[in-house]
């Protein structure tokens, strides 16, 4: 029998909230990366019985009200039962300077683990790192944690810490540098680390042979004639607000709509403006 079957605190119904976060998952799992399925697996070995069904809730819902992620501690306000909303913590020990040196001294000598990243994604083996050196990206047990929450529940972790994890694992899943924040390093300086600064190509670019100048003043200030084709193939994209979709959800979104649902159709409405626009007689 679990906590929750002795029923010292029955479900309450949490007070209304307008513009609070609400999932993108409305139902079924709320990860679908392995890397986020590992941060929420973490939460549901806790064994908190009911609590994790009422925390799920609460994130579909859009009960928690702000998120903050920072170096080893995520903060956030769950609107609960109580007129006051509910402070949340949940702390991570952030790993050393020294520590994120050797692991990214070790990432460095395999190139797909930058590649990995930078196209949002988590490499599969990258535990294997941290291994290496003795550490952990995630968490492996509940000791690895602390939360704690402003409510009355004797639980640890109540339903509103379970609220925040789920919303967490959302936003893990679509930007895995988050973890990373969590864990001490944000993504400039570990893509920094990992020789991907984006001053590299500006380096690239400042050596190549600068275009000379023209010999006659006047010719420097006109402009050349466009050729017919300056505006390539004229057609419609085959699929409106393509960068928005490569882009994913938004973390912590509180529209009730989603922006790819938003502004699909004004993408859509912009392209066949323009693409009528160029098609008739004199334009450029």
């Amino acid at each position: 029998m679990g906590y929750d079957d002795y029923g010292y605190f029955p479900a309450s119904r949490p007070r209304r909230v307008s513009g609070g976060i609400k999932a993108q998952s409305q139902r079924g799992a709320f990860a679908n990366r392995w890397w986020a399925k590992r941060w929420i697996g973490t939460l549901e070995r806790f064994n908190i019985g009911a609590r994790l069904g009422r925390g799920r809730s609460y994130a579909r819902q859009g009960q928690v009200l702000d998120i903050e992620i920072a170096s080893g501690e995520v903060k956030a306000r769950v609107q609960g039962s109580e007129r006051e909303p509910y402070r949340v913590s949940i702390k991570l020990k952030p790993l050393s300077a020294a520590d994120w040196q050797k692991l990214t001294e070790a990432m460095t000598e395999e190139a797909r683990f930058s590649a990995k990243l930078l196209a949002g994604e988590m490499p599969e083996d990258i535990e294997q790192v941290f291994a290496a050196e003795g550490l952990s990206l995630f968490p492996r047990t509940h000791g690895d944690l602390a939360t704690d929450c402003s409510c009355p529940d004797y639980s640890n972790p109540c339903k509103h810490i379970a609220a925040v994890y789920y919303l967490l694992g959302e936003a893990f899943d679509n930007d895995p540098f988050l973890m990373f924040r969590l864990r001490g390093m944000e993504r400039d300086a570990l893509l920094a680390q990992l020789g991907e600064t984006a001053g590299a190509e500006e380096d690239e670019d400042a050596a190549a042979e600068p275009e000379p100048l023209p010999e006659q003043p006047s010719a420097f200030w006109t402009m050349p004639p466009l050729p017919e084709n300056a505006t390539g193939a004229l057609a419609a994209p085959a699929q409106p607000a393509a960068l928005l979709r490569r882009l994913g959800p938004f973390p912590f979104w509180r529209g009730e709509a989603s922006p790819l649902e938003s502004l699909e159709p004004v993408y859509a409405a912009m392209a066949a403006g323009a693409l009528g626009a160029l098609e008739k007689p004199g334009s450029a």
